[in-house]
């Protein structure tokens, strides 16, 4: 299906607006058909309720917008400590045993399930990310037993950068799935220090 296409864009849309749609053209089709035809005018509505119900299956799970442009304000607000107090207590609840760093390269070690990862946030709110905080958690991912590393950053890293880190099991966590990580313990009434 082309990303153009009405049925495309009905997807992307607020599950609703299908819904709209769909008794609109219902209706309208119901009132132009001729009178042995209108219940099949009626009908002709339906695949856009079709829409409206896959639209709202895929929304219903889905994080708003707005909330995780607002959580990742209030994470760059944090200072670098409570920053790194509130990765560690999400890591923690999401059921990771979390060990604080003092290299270079990470600030973490979360292990679970028998994985263990890195954790790199040193930058985490740098203006941009190069290539050599990433190549320094590659280096101490050799070094270790780390089945992969994490890099997180709030804002957007350089195309080398990138490109190193998809070349050397390195995930960058940023906007949603950052938001959504640190969501329990960065809620209202939450204290992260």
């Amino acid at each position: 299906m082309s990303e153009k296409s009405l049925f495309a864009v009905l997807l992307r849309s607020p599950w609703w607006i299908s819904f709209v749609l769909a008794v609109a053209v219902g209706i309208a089709c119901y009132n132009l058909f001729p009178a042995r035809f209108a219940v099949v005018g009626a009908l002709s509505g339906l695949p856009f309720a079709v829409i409206g119900v896959i639209a709202a299956i895929k929304q219903w799970g889905a994080p708003n917008p707005a909330r995780i442009d607002e959580s990742l304000t209030a994470l760059a607000s944090l200072s670098g400590r409570d920053f790194a107090n509130a990765l560690e207590a999400a890591y923690v609840k999401d059921g990771y045993a979390v060990k604080r760093l003092t290299s270079s390269g990470a600030d973490l070690s979360i292990s679970k399930a028998g994985r263990v990862l890195l954790i790199n946030s040193k930058r985490w709110k740098a203006a941009t990310h190069g290539i050599e905080p990433l190549r320094e958690l590659g280096a101490l991912m050799e070094t270790t037993e780390a089945n992969q590393g994490v890099y997180i950053a709030v804002n957007a890293l350089s195309d080398a950068a990138r490109t190193f880190a998809s070349k050397n099991s390195i995930r960058v966590m940023q906007g949603t799935e950052l938001a959504l990580l640190m969501k329990p313990v960065t809620a209202p009434g939450k204290r992260t220090a």
